[in-house]
């Protein structure tokens, strides 16, 4: 019989769970979260209906999402629904945004549970075949690219789906650092030519007087300097996928080249008479509207013709905010990969600013600020300290400037305090090169206030034993 997991000190919420499901399900009760993610551990729980109150224990900075994370790097299509009572509805309203599945209010109804029970049940069914069904697609590697929560991409991906296994060339358009470079991997990676060479080059960065022998191949003599035969990248990627980045950059003449390529499936090498064929896909990239440049005579239009067959929008990130959470976990893990430290989550005042951002490089930007974030950070979790403030609105600083304003005044004095509470433990912590006696010392508390304080916070002393005693406030010191 499958299971559902109770985490309460509500007695009558609990007894009415255990009186609406008792026939489909086992139902047990808990009154801590500790215990609770002990459970979950030994034992797979279908639901878990988990008090609001609950949940916040020991969580940092309250972000819900890194207090809801270790259920769901146990079993990651656990069904949350959280509980909380009126006055707190507010609270499971932002534990819902951070990925549970729905909340209940006390005093709780036999019909609701069952409700939600059943419709939570339902999605989840629904939802597992749809995995399946694209999973059956999408190579095992591809799932956290091909992820996503915004309906532009999810029309990107479709799209990629569509042309990936044909021999179709391929135009993606979007502005700088929009990941088009791995959509056209990912073409690749789906296609048929999947056990060819994937070949990239980015026109843009090679000068024009070597486009053309850097793409085509030179013999020997060909010009000054031509001192043997040169493969150009044609040949080399022969059986597989020609990406061309910043294609609107290649000189006149290695259009004309490049249209025979595409016309007729032939190529010479520049000094070369010998036809050559180029058995290869291509897939091209820009971030110029080439319809335009056509019409300013810079661009070939017939050639854009052959470009243009499948044609891929790639929206900006601003376009697509609600995928930064799940951008912000890859790129995290990604660091964790290749570095020492161990950062599982952020701060959801700083995602709130993400939500606001503009992202003018997009994805590559977001990547570039994460990685800036994750050697500065010295916790566990990205705080609004390790981020420039002109990524915040109108520049201020994020404790302030992301306290909603529905929040009674003595709560927002309580969120201000912890912020202000949290960067000063970092900065003492890490100038004291996490050395407990010494940090509490000048903070005038003794150890078990700060240890407690550190537990609040999510902050441990390993992690600032590694950085050199310094002024927290200082720029960081380049090793020599």
């Amino acid at each position: 019989m499958k299971a559902i997991l109770v985490a309460s000190n509500n007695q009558s919420a609990c007894q009415a769970i255990k009186a609406s499901l008792r026939r489909e399900y086992t139902v047990e009760v808990t009154s801590e979260k500790d215990r609770a993610l002990e459970m979950f551990k030994r034992k797979r729980y279908e639901f878990l209906f988990l008090d609001v109150e609950i949940l916040r224990e020991s969580t940092p900075d309250n972000n819900l999402k890194t207090a809801l994370q270790p259920f769901w790097q146990v079993y990651p299509t656990a069904q949350i629904i959280v509980m909380s009572s009126q006055g707190k509805i507010r609270e499971a309203v932002m534990a819902v945004k951070a990925g549970a599945s729905d909340y209940l209010t006390y005093p709780v109804e036999p019909d609701e549970v069952r409700y939600l029970t059943e419709s939570a049940y339902e999605s989840l069914v629904m939802e597992s075949e749809l995995d399946y069904l694209r999973d059956r697609f999408w190579e095992g590697g591809s799932i956290d690219v091909v992820r996503t929560q915004s309906p532009l991409m999810q029309g990107v991906f479709n799209k990629i789906r569509s042309v990936a296994p044909t021999k179709s060339t391929v135009l993606l358009v979007g502005e700088t650092g929009t990941g088009k470079g791995v959509l056209a991997g990912l073409i690749h990676q789906h296609s048929n030519r999947r056990d060819g060479p994937f070949i990239a080059v980015h026109c843009g960065a090679i000068p024009d007087t070597l486009i053309e022998s850097e793409l085509f191949g030179h013999e020997k003599g060909a010009f000054t300097g031509a001192v043997r035969r040169k493969l150009g990248k044609f040949e080399i990627a022969q059986g597989g996928t020609m990406f061309l980045d910043e294609i609107a950059t290649i000189t006149p003449t290695a259009q004309i080249k490049l249209l025979q390529v595409l016309q007729d499936g032939t190529f010479h090498r520049v000094g070369g008479e010998e036809t050559l064929e180029a058995n290869v896909r291509v897939v091209a990239a820009t971030n110029m509207d080439l319809q335009q440049l056509c019409d300013q005579g810079q661009f070939r239009r017939d050639l854009y013709y052959r470009l243009n067959v499948f044609p891929v929008d790639i929206p900006p990130l601003k376009e697509r905010a609600e995928d930064i959470p799940h951008l912000v976990d890859v790129i995290l893990r990604k660091l964790n990969k290749f570095h020492s430290k161990e950062i599982h989550g952020i701060d959801s005042r700083v995602l709130d600013a993400f939500g606001a951002y503009a992202w003018p490089g997009n994805i590559r930007e977001l990547e570039n600020l994460l990685e800036r974030a994750y050697i500065i950070e010295a916790a566990s979790i990205l705080g609004p300290e390790s981020f420039p403030s002109d990524i915040l609105q109108d520049g201020t600083s994020i404790p302030l400037q992301s306290l909603p304003t529905t929040h009674t005044l003595a709560e927002a004095r309580r969120r201000g305090v912890e912020e202000i509470e949290r960067s000063y433990l970092k900065g003492l912590l890490t100038t004291k090169g996490g050395r407990i006696k010494d940090t509490a010392e000048a903070a005038g508390i003794t150890t078990r206030q700060l240890h407690k304080l550190m537990k609040k916070h999510g902050l441990r002393k390993e992690e600032f034993k590694a950085i050199p005693p310094q002024d927290h406030f200082s720029e960081l010191q380049v090793p020599k």
